[in-house]
């Protein structure tokens, strides 16, 4: 039962911190402290309350809380969500806009699967519905799917996203962001090699590990340090009775958040700080920007064993990716074969995830490709975040990859397959 202790002694760590903010809440939150007006007590009822969110977040799943776009007709339209494939670790969903014809551009948003749920991507997804027709990977928790589902590493990731994409259709505008991006574009080119017709017309890769090596970061540094063997022992756990995915082998997401918030303490500090000041003189509101944005980042989900394993030792240890040396259901991947699939780059010159360079790599890769179908963006002062969901995206890159689309929109060569 390796680690299955260990993982129900986190989740009871978080259970109680959740009710020690409840407790602190309810209990300086009495209406007979009114008679000692002292302000310890609404410190209290703000740590307590903001403990209490904070803690109970990390085991739930956000809501993509897209209700309504406005439509080219100037009138509010409903967005439902569609799922078109169910898969035991995805789905793929479509955003439906009622009452909208299908817009020209379809975009398959390719989410990461680090720790976070696909919702990370939900200003993205809000602001293409306007102008396209969005599809997004939304992967599953790992402590939710049984162990009988069988494993999950990065080829039988890769292998999704071939199946997605060939269910959408080639007429496909695939944008993928960060930790997928390598394996996006092994899609792309086991398709290439495999079934040429099926490859999407464009793909914009955002702030990805393509190379890890190109620009060395605190994530890449810590691959280094550790052996494989090393890495399985301090972060490999086995999910505990609670949930339905008992006894399989995950990467948990509350491990991954503890590193998360490690990489900028001070940051996360200040701002929890100031936000039980906020919270104690009646600042604070239910959706302010602290809540909007820490209801996001403190959701987190487990992963796989094999596909966190998989992914520090193929992808940053042995750069298979990088070396054009990975094969995906004992079929070698050579991104050469990718000749007529319009490729972009957008990086974040402050990315202290992906630093600039890892993406670009890419280009490297496709010697098939010419120079007219390589295009690249280097957004100034912008980090990670704030390349595919902040202002940076907004005002500068999304027009980008807009125009980019439409730049490739046209009919594409017909394929032969070599006999």
């Amino acid at each position: 039962m390796k680690g299955m202790a260990t993982y129900d002694l986190m989740e009871s760590i978080r259970n109680t911190n959740e009710w020690l903010g409840a407790s602190a809440r309810a209990m300086a939150s009495y209406p007979v402290w009114g008679l000692v007006p002292h302000p310890m007590f609404k410190v209290m009822s703000a740590w307590g309350r903001i403990t209490e969110r904070s803690f109970a977040r990390m085991v739930i799943k956000p809501d993509w809380g897209i209700r309504t776009i406005l439509g080219p007709d100037g009138r509010d339209h409903i967005v439902e969500i569609d799922t078109l494939v169910t898969r035991p670790f995805a789905d793929l969903i479509h955003f439906r806009v009622q009452g909208r014809a299908p817009m020209k551009r379809r975009v398959l948003l390719v989410a990461p699967m680090s720790g976070h749920y696909s919702t990370l991507l939900r200003s993205t997804v809000r602001s293409l519905l306007p102008d396209c027709e969005v599809y997004v990977t939304d992967w599953k928790n790992a402590r939710d799917i049984p162990v009988s589902e069988g494993k999950f590493d990065i080829e039988d990731y890769t292998l999704y996203l071939v199946d997605f994409i060939r269910f959408l259709g080639p007429d496909l505008n695939i944008v993928s962001v960060c930790q997928p991006v390598p394996l996006t574009l092994a899609a792309t080119a086991y398709l290439a090699g495999e079934d040429p017709a099926a490859q999407p017309k464009t793909l914009t890769l955002i702030g990805g590990p393509v190379d890890p090596d190109a620009a060395p970061t605190e994530v890449t540094d810590f691959g280094r340090r550790v052996t494989m063997g090393q890495l399985e022992h301090m972060v490999i756990q086995r999910v505990g009775f609670k949930y339905a995915g008992a006894g399989r082998l995950v990467y948990p997401g509350l491990m991954q958040l503890a590193s998360f918030i490690s990489m900028n303490m001070d940051r996360h500090t200040t701002a929890f700080s100031e936000q039980i000041l906020r919270a104690a003189k009646g600042e604070a509101s239910e959706r302010d920007a602290h809540n909007r944005f820490y209801d996001e980042y403190l959701s987190v989900m487990d992963m796989t064993a094999e596909f966190y394993l998989s992914t520090v030792e193929r992808i940053f240890k042995n750069r298979e990716i990088a070396r054009n040396d990975f094969r995906v259901a004992g079929k070698a991947v050579d991104f050469g074969k990718i000749t007529d699939v319009a490729v972009k780059i957008v990086e974040g010159e402050k990315d202290d995830i992906s630093a600039p360079g890892q993406c670009l790599a890419a280009l490297d890769l496709l010697t098939g490709l010419s120079a007219d179908k390589k295009a690249q963006h280097l957004e100034p002062d912008a980090g990670h975040y704030g390349i595919f969901a902040g202002k940076s995206w907004r005002n500068n890159i999304r027009p980008l990859v807009l125009n980019f689309i439409d730049a490739n929109s046209g009919p594409r060569k017909a394929h032969v397959r070599a006999v």
